[in-house]
């Protein structure tokens, strides 16, 4: 019974850096910037996203909460976008920890990571619970 319950509980933060103007974003916002339909921002300007590793729990749950797609799915979504010269994939970062440090020092950068390692130096625009 206990397998999975770590998931149920976890909660996923999309956070932008914390001078962003960007206050808010929709989950259709944020998973057109994650699945390549969009590369701006609501507020406009170019919005860089951050992906984790295949292996980090938290990237599952986002692509599941946030898009509806599983990763093998996104990957496959991916695939054929950069085949067709129509986009770049999100650059992927080794952890949480990383994703934070990229996106609180980029004012363009966007990424996910787990609600509980939010602080200070990001700012939350959408939580998927």
């Amino acid at each position: 019974l206990c397998i999975g319950s770590a998931g149920a509980f976890a909660q996923v933060a999309v956070v932008v850096n914390a001078k962003s103007p960007v206050a808010s974003m929709t989950a259709e916002q944020v998973s057109s910037i994650f699945l390549g339909k969009s590369n701006s921002f609501p507020s406009g300007g170019t919005a860089v996203p951050t992906d984790q590793p295949d292996s980090a729990a938290v990237r599952e749950l986002f692509y599941t909460k946030v898009t509806g797609k599983n990763t093998a799915q996104v990957k496959a979504a991916w695939s054929r976008l950069v085949f067709s010269g129509k986009a770049t994939p999100p650059k992927e970062l080794a952890s949480s920890a990383d994703v934070k440090k990229f996106v609180a020092g980029n004012p363009d950068a966007i990424g996910y990571i787990e609600k509980s390692a939010v602080d200070s130096s990001v700012k939350v625009v959408f939580s998927a619970d």
